[in-house]
């Protein structure tokens, strides 16, 4: 079974664009085992507490998307930043990363790591092989 990581901004899309993102990915890759690093729920957590009123709402219930998966602690080393870690784990542990970040999409790409993104506002896709 393929392993998903599952960033902060890829567990909003059920929020801004009303879309299932346990479905769409079910029905590009077929069963699967989503996952939510430690940092990424820091991240929520920070948005919630310090965010606007819109994006604290927002990163509550990005929360309770992220209960759905598997919450995996992760070691931070003092240089890394979050889109590390997420990349360092990916490599590791041989997983599909799903995230709408642009910057951080390019940089699995060219580490070789499948990812998966909202296209057009409406449909999941899939980069790279599976």
């Amino acid at each position: 079974m393929r392993k998903v990581i599952l960033d902060a901004n890829f567990l909003l899309l059920p929020i801004q664009f009303k879309i299932d993102i346990f479905s769409e990915i079910e029905g590009l890759i077929g069963h699967f085992e989503p996952i939510v690093l430690s940092t990424t729920v820091e991240e929520l957590r920070r948005l919630a507490a310090k965010g606007s009123e819109k994006t604290r709402r927002q990163a509550l219930l990005a929360m309770e998307i992220a209960k759905k998966c598997k919450i995996i602690q992760v070691d931070v080393k003092p240089e890394e930043k979050r889109d590390d870690v997420l990349m360092r784990f990916a490599k590791e542990k041989n997983c599909i990363v799903a995230t709408n970040d642009r910057i951080l999409r390019r940089k699995l790409r060219e580490s070789g790591i499948t990812t998966i993104f909202l296209r057009q506002g409406s449909y999941l896709q899939v980069n790279g092989y599976i």
